[in-house]
């Protein structure tokens, strides 16, 4: 039986160049629809599928798709979702992603020199094969229609109202999202959670990063008790106070 909360945090695990890595999309549901916010990396729809199962939903049951950004670890498993619902699912993102996502422009952070940066990380016994299908992957990253693009502080009439939130700075249309009704920040990659501390994102993996803290004193016009983070999961001590100090050290 589904919880009662209509929300969920997934959690989708594996290995990736070497190292256990765990990405958090997030579930939203009610009668009428399910909201599937972000996915994982290419490869990783079945572990999704698992995760789903947990709340007693099934992956036919996904109405919409929110792409909070273009990075390939949100987007990843999209194109093999889309081919299990024969595309019967509208993509959602911000009008200043949605050409990155549908590739008609490169993905930011996968220039030529990035992906060969990639390539030389990996652990040096993995065959070579395996290295030049990574590489291939890198170079030729998940692409698919959005059907649907949102503005800030626009509200989305699914499940309790979904407010979106512009928070550029990890990437140039980067959003974030505010479930009214759990009082639950989805923030991508917004901020990150690490060693149980809400932080703000890697300054390495923002194209501004000056901006990506700007963008955070935003939420503190939101009555916010929890936070999803793409990266590090779920955070709550005292939500409001902890961005404060995020805010103040700027």
């Amino acid at each position: 039986m589904r919880s009662e909360s209509g929300i969920a945090m997934l959690t989708i695990s594996a290995e990736i160049m070497g190292r256990i890595e765990s990405v958090h999309p997030t579930l939203l549901w009610d009668q009428n629809d399910v909201i599937l916010i972000d996915s994982a990396y290419p490869g990783q729809l079945p572990l999704i599928m698992q995760e789903l199962l947990k709340e007693q939903i099934r992956l036919k049951d996904i109405s919409h798709i929110i792409i909070t950004h273009q990075d390939l670890d949100h987007i990843g498993c999209i194109p093999a979702l889309l081919k299990e619902l024969d595309n019967q699912v509208e993509i959602i993102a911000s009008p200043l992603e949605k050409p990155y996502i549908q590739g008609d422009r490169m993905l930011l952070k996968l220039t030529p020199s990035a992906v060969e940066a990639a390539v030389r990380s990996l652990p040096e016994h993995l065959p070579s094969e395996w290295k030049a299908s990574f590489r291939t992957t890198l170079l030729n990253p998940p692409r698919f229609s959005v059907n649907k693009t949102i503005s800030h502080l626009e509200e989305l009439p699914f499940c309790g109202g979904i407010i979106v939130i512009d928070t550029p700075g990890h990437t140039p249309g980067h959003i974030s999202l505010f479930h009214k009704r759990t009082q639950t920040l989805i923030a991508a990659d917004a901020l990150r959670v690490e060693n149980n501390q809400l932080l703000f994102p890697d300054p390495q993996l923002c194209s501004d990063f000056e901006q990506a803290k700007a963008s955070v004193k935003q939420f503190l016009d939101f009555d916010i008790t929890e936070i999803i983070c793409h990266h590090g999961g779920s955070y709550s001590n005292n939500v409001r106070g902890r961005i404060n100090e995020l805010c103040s050290s700027n």
